[in-house]
Order: C-alpha cells, then structure tokens, then sequence
C-alpha cells in the first residue's frame, strides 16, 4: 500500500493576526508548526489556500457575524475581552476557513489523502452569530458544513484542544450528520462541555463530550481515545475525518493544566485516524486550533504529520488507576444508551 499523500497549508497571512500586546496567540505559534514540517518537506505536498467565500461562511454563520468581522478590515477592533481583531485579521481569518474548505475539497476529489491546515486565528470557540475564546470565524464548521453541501452523509469531528469547543458543537449539535467528540479539560474555560451535552432534537447523541480533570496525561489520554474515541467513531463511521488539534493539552503549555507530551498526542492521532478506516478510507483534515508553547506545538505538529504519512508509533502503557477507572465508568454509563458499542469496552 502506498504511502498517505499528505497536504500542509501555511501562508504569511496567518501571521498578520495581531490577537493584542501580551496575548499568547502570536504570529510566532505558526512558526513552530512550519518547523515541524519543514522537518517533512520531501515527504509533505505544500499547498496554497484561498479565501473562504461568504456563502462558505454562511452555511455556519448568521449574516450579522460575517459583516461584524468584515467591518473590522483596517481596524483594531475588541470583540470581546479575550478577543480582539486588527486590520487584517479578517483577511486572515478568510483564508483560515478557506483553507479548511480547499483541503476538503482536494481530499473529497482525491488529489490528497488528508492535510494539516496550519491556520490562524483560530475557530472552535467561534459560535454562529459571535466570536470568542481568540477565534473569529469557526474553520472547521466551515469545513465541515462544505463536506456536507457536496453530499456526504457524517463528517465527524474530533476536537483534543484543551479548551471545549463549544462553537463547534452548537453549531451541529441537532444535526445527525455530524458527529462532535471533544476531550478537555473540566471545569475550564469556556465552561461547556459537560459529559450531559449530547446533542438536541435529531443530533442527540451526535455530540460526545469527554470532560477530563487537571493532570492528565499521556496514559490517561490513551485510555479515553482508545476505548471510547476510537469505538465510537468506528460505530458511526464517518465517510470524511475532521480534527481540531489544539496542542495546549501538552505538559509545557502556559494557560492549560495537562500533561501530554509527544508521544500522547502521536497516539491520540492515530486513534482519530482510525475512525477514519471506513467509509472515509482514511480521508482527514487536521486543523490547527490552540498550543501556547512552541515546544509543543512543534512536537504535537510533528507526532501529528507523522501520523497522517501513516509512520508507525510505539503504543502507549495505559493508565490503571482507581479514580480514573471510576471516570470511564460514569463516562460508560452515560455514553452507552447512544453508543452500545462501549457494552463491552
């Protein structure tokens, strides 16, 4: 079998982004990422992206949104305490999004296997009519929702950023054909994300969350992503993989209380990746959210590409301890009803 043919998108863009004096999401985030695949040029296929077009941005976002941002062009603009907009952040933030969009697309007409989009800003906390949480517009909703309009039946999105998503998940939370599974940390910002949101309507069920407490690490990632990421994405079996990797789960991270270090997030990749073993015939796009510690996101990035090129990686010693076995147990009982396949986890 023939190795992954894997896309990288950056651009210079995404470095025009002035998120504020003092704010932890720099321009210089993405240079840790474009080290990591420099390291994998010859291996790697580097890609343009373009613009999101505004019918893009509106199959997630409300009219209003999408003028609040385009009317910030120019400007310093303070959207809200965590999030501000500089002149060209919507030039960014279009070709954030429009990236997602030309990654599904090549990936869908089969020019590429999967891709990583080293983007910025940001754009799971992005909720349809709002920004937040350093995010302006959602990228992976609206790669999502484009999967969608060219006729797939599930996309599934595994979100790992340390911070819920909780833009992501309201945005298809009563929609079946979108399954949202997030691992976070909880009770942390933004406060959603609560193992009792499972969706409204006809998605319930369809989102998935897996709230974590502070301190845990590469076993304790490996046993969520192995025994509840990996079987239920297998059950829905989704025809395209979308992940939203925010590599601040890390150990070094400033803002965030986790432990992972490389080798956790080359497993949790390549649990994500085998969700997408089915109808999607291993078709992902990964997409840059949070990380604070170039360290880690040079590492999380690497361990990432490795992945999506389909290396090996040695699997991971999971945890046995009695008040983690206790969580799984709660998550279980909760999960089971939607997902029968955890019975025999």
């Amino acid at each position: 079998m023939s190795a992954p043919r894997v896309g990288f998108y950056d651009d210079p863009i995404f470095r025009e982004h002035d998120a504020g004096p003092g704010h932890p999401e720099t321009p210089e985030r993405l240079d840790a990422v474009a080290r990591a695949g420099e390291k994998l040029r010859e291996r790697l296929r580097f890609l343009q992206p373009r613009p999101a077009t505004r019918e893009e941005l509106l199959r997630v976002h409300t009219p209003e949104h999408v003028d609040t941002i385009a009317a910030t062009e120019g400007r310093t603009v303070r959207l809200d305490p965590d999030t501000q907009a500089s002149p060209r952040s919507y030039r960014s933030a279009l070709m954030a999004a429009g990236a997602v969009v030309d990654a599904v697309d090549r990936v869908l007409l089969g020019e590429i296997d999967r891709a990583f989009c080293g983007v910025r800003p940001p754009g799971h906390h992005a909720e349809a009519d709002r920004a937040m949480g350093f995010c302006l517009f959602n990228n992976v909703a609206v790669g999502a929702a484009h999967a969608l309009a060219q006729g797939l039946a599930r996309v599934m999105v595994i979100d790992f950023d340390v911070h819920h998503g909780n833009g992501t998940q309201h945005i298809f939370e009563s929609d079946p054909r979108v399954l949202y599974l997030s691992s976070h940390a909880f009770p942390f910002y933004p406060g959603t994300g609560s193992l009792d949101e499972v969706g409204q309507g006809k998605g319930r069920g369809f989102t998935v969350n897996l709230p974590l407490p502070a301190g845990c690490g590469d076993a304790e990632y490996a046993r969520v992503y192995r025994e509840f990421v990996e079987p239920i994405g297998r059950a829905f079996d989704p025809e395209l993989l979308l992940v939203s990797a925010g590599f601040d789960a890390g150990t070094r991270d400033p803002i965030a209380p986790m432990n992972v270090t490389a080798a956790g997030f080359a497993e949790i990749a390549d649990a994500c990746l085998s969700t997408a073993q089915g109808a999607a015939r291993g078709r992902a796009t990964v997409v840059l959210e949070g990380g604070y510690s170039s360290a880690n996101l040079r590492d999380g990035t690497t361990a990432s590409l490795q992945c999506l090129l389909g290396d090996a990686h040695a699997r991971l010693q999971p945890t046995t301890h009695p008040s983690f076995e206790r969580l799984l147990s709660v998550f279980q009982r909760t999960l089971r009803p939607y997902w029968p396949a955890l019975a025999s986890r």
